[in-house]
């Protein structure tokens, strides 16, 4: 009697939960979303705290800067130690950074918790490489697109909501009830995340040499670090000065300037797209593809010196759609493109990647308020469209 012969068939490689995927993206929007909120509620701020326009444009500025530091000092550890742990020790600081930004009695206080609000932030770059590496490779621009959804949702709809709480209950709420969000986002990843094992053994002051190695060994991660980079500044430079030039010259309040982040939230549309078309097409053609995109965008920005003043906030609202679009798409491409480089070292290629967006955030902020105070908004539209034009000669290849 002969028996018949089953054959073995290879376990399929897991996917991430839908459930698991939707808390990191909430993980990820929420924590994010602290370094936006000031944009919209400057007009308030500034004379709430007897300061000028100039100084108060630099909360903004600090909170990228401090953005940007944390993700060069902090974002590393993700490979040294397990990245759940990270995630929540910081949750539990940016909680308490933004009930501080709440208190604040002077605008050198507020700078100072600005700058920190910053660098504890940098949660939501511990959470996007974790989730790179929770993900199958086949599906991993997939998966990384739906949390940077998340993220950049919680970017654009940051100044929804500051906008409308800022004129309804005050600037200082707007503080408290970030801290509180942040704190039950802490609460439900404790719950869906698991635990991670390092990638490597090396010493915090050798886990940061081994970034000067990286740098010089990745010229694909150079370029996408200076291309990213450069689109943020026009980027940044439009989101920074709008509240301001609303305020300004059509009179209107935080409410107004925070509602463009709707125009802006379609943008975060094309995160999970971008990513499927990564995994199909390859990173570096979407990329150049995007940043096309966002080029036409800015550009669209140069019109409102011959348009009659009814039409300039739709134009306002239309580019944010366009750029935004571009500039998301461009960012999930160059994620997807460095995360697959050296795997192993996901954290701090994401370190590296991000220290370039934000370097190039706080640029854009501080550029961007020079460009309005001399050149009006003519010069914010011709900065956002030049350095989109340079990112474009950099990801020429």
């Amino acid at each position: 009697m002969s028996s018949t012969h089953i054959p073995v068939v290879a376990p399929a490689t897991p996917t991430v939960a839908p459930r698991l995927i939707l808390a990191m993206a909430a993980g990820a929007g929420f924590s994010v979303a602290s370094i936006y909120y000031s944009q919209p509620m400057l007009g308030v701020i500034g004379p709430d705290l007897g300061a000028a326009p100039a100084a108060t444009g630099m909360v903004p500025t600090l909170t990228q800067l401090g953005y940007a530091l944390g993700i060069l000092l902090l974002a590393p550890l993700g490979d040294r130690f397990d990245r759940r742990r990270l995630i929540l020790a910081k949750a539990v600081l940016l909680a308490l950074m933004l009930a501080g930004a709440a208190l604040a009695g002077s605008l050198p206080t507020l700078l100072l918790a600005s700058l920190l609000i910053g660098v504890t932030a940098t949660m939501a770059q511990d959470v996007v490489p974790a989730a790179a590496s929770l993900a199958p490779a086949a599906e991993r621009g997939s998966v990384v697109g739906k949390v940077m959804t998340g993220l950049l949702l919680g970017i654009l709809l940051s100044r929804v909501a500051s906008g409308l709480v800022a004129q309804w209950l005050g600037w200082r709420s707007m503080f408290a009830l970030a801290a509180v969000s942040v704190v039950l986002i802490a609460l439900a990843l404790a719950r869906a995340l698991p635990r991670f094992a390092p990638t490597t053994t090396l010493g915090y002051p050798a886990l940061l040499g081994s970034l000067v190695a990286l740098w010089r060994g990745q010229p694909a991660l150079r370029r996408a670090v200076f291309a990213q980079g450069l689109l943020a500044v026009g980027f940044s430079a439009f989101w920074s000065t709008l509240a301001l030039m609303l305020h300004s010259r059509y009179q209107v309040g935080s409410a107004v300037a925070g509602a463009f982040g709707i125009a802006g939230a379609a943008g975060a549309l094309a995160a999970p797209l971008a990513g499927r078309w990564a995994d199909r097409l390859g990173s570096h053609a979407v990329a150049r593809i995007a940043i096309l995109v966002a080029l036409a965008g800015f550009a669209m920005l140069l019109l409102e010196a011959w348009l009659p003043r009814a039409a300039i906030l739709p134009l306002l609202a239309v580019s944010a759609v366009v750029f935004d679009f571009g500039f998301q798409s461009a960012l999930v491409s160059h994620q997807t493109l460095v995360y697959g480089l050296v795997p192993e070292a996901r954290s701090r290629l994401n370190a590296l990647l991000f220290t370039g967006v934000f370097l190039g955030m706080a640029s854009g902020g501080a550029l961007g308020s020079l460009a309005l105070a001399h050149w009006g908004w003519t010069g914010v539209a011709l900065l956002a469209t030049a350095t989109a034009a340079l990112s474009l000669v950099v990801r020429r290849r």
